[in-house]
């Protein structure tokens, strides 16, 4: 039998007991076998819940557990470089939540923990990993759509509870760092470069301080991304990438379903009515699975994390930009500080 990486995970957050862990625990490559959390009495609950052999009631003790291996973080934002570095130091691996902190100057001290301690840390973008876009990707690259002038993303919910983390700006709130990363990851993706300016109109909810709208565009040079994302909208997602000769756009980019096909149309535009259309399906998969097996992977073959934290640093250097630019109502340069 193939051998499993043991995993903890550091709270009981949502998108971690809703989604990440029950996708994981259908991958051939991993075993989640602990869970913390400040309550242990919640600890245990999930645990329960999710069939998972150890709860313990604070995160210390889990990092101490030789049994485990890798460690998944979606604790808070403001908690993702800290707890990534204590989990770094007690020698486990490391899948953190995205964004990967609040700043370059976190991510970089992330990567000098990673270095000092000879460990694998990721950034758990499972979009990277899903086969709709690794088939977007391949596509663009393959001249079918022509020259790759524009990426158009649009990512919004509606969200304005005062005390959700989401609504915090101290611990990383707001539109940007919770689904405008998405767009920036997947436009730097398809690229395969940075861009080397960025430009955002950001608006603030005047109670909350967080930015609640986000309109950005990434100078690729050639190319661009242009995107809008928002905590107080309508429910909607949607990216699309435009070539001199067609045009891909990816049905549902980001919070693909775990239960039912997925699918991308690549369309010449012939007519207005879909004339020069063709959809491509994707087999039933759950991404959290695809993302778990390929970071466990990654460790078994001392391989490259699937988003390494280079890539994460890039992100959030595109991030940082785009708050200044909403500031300054000017171009900014992205600076990694690496």
């Amino acid at each position: 039998m193939e051998k499993k990486i043991k995993w903890g995970v550091l709270g009981v957050a949502n998108i971690a007991v809703k989604k990440v862990i029950p996708g994981m625990q259908k991958g051939a490559l991993c075993e989640v076998v602990a869970i913390a959390s400040r309550d242990g009495e919640r600890a245990k609950a999930a645990a329960a819940q999710l069939g998972i052999p150890k709860a313990y009631p604070g995160y210390e003790e889990l990092l101490a557990d030789p049994e485990i291996d890798a460690i998944y973080n979606p604790l808070p934002n403001h908690l993702h470089v800290p707890w990534s570095i204590a989990a770094a130091r007690a020698g486990k691996h490391v899948l953190c939540e995205k964004p990967i902190g609040l700043s370059v100057k976190e991510t970089l001290e992330l990567i000098a923990a990673r270095d000092a301690a000879g460990v694998q840390i990721g950034e758990a973008f499972m979009t990277r990993t899903h086969p709709q876009w690794l088939r977007a990707k391949e596509i663009a690259q393959s001249g079918e759509l022509g020259e790759v002038k524009s990426v158009l993303g649009a990512f919004s919910y509606f969200n304005a509870d005062p005390a959700n983390i989401r609504n915090i700006p101290e611990w990383g709130g707001g539109g940007l760092m919770d689904i405008g990363c998405y767009p920036i990851t997947m436009s730097r993706f398809l690229y395969g470069r940075e861009p080397k300016r960025v430009l955002a109109s950001i608006e603030r909810d005047p109670q909350l301080g967080t930015d609640r709208r986000t309109s950005a565009l990434l100078d690729f040079d050639p190319g661009e991304c242009v995107f809008s994302c928002s905590t107080q909208s309508v429910a909607f997602q949607t990216m699309q990438i435009l070539g001199t000769k067609a045009r891909l756009e990816i049905e549902i980019p980001f919070n693909a379903p775990p239960d039912r096909p997925c699918r991308i149309d690549i369309d010449t535009g012939k007519d207005l009515f879909g004339g020069g259309r063709r959809t491509e399906e994707f087999a039933v998969c759950d991404q959290y699975t695809l993302q778990g097996d390929a970071f466990s992977k990654a460790i078994l073959e001392n391989s490259p994390a699937p988003v390494p934290l280079e890539d994460a640093l890039g992100n959030m250097a595109v991030i940082e930009a785009l708050f200044r630019s909403g500031e300054s109502g000017c171009w900014e340069r992205p600076n990694s500080g690496a």
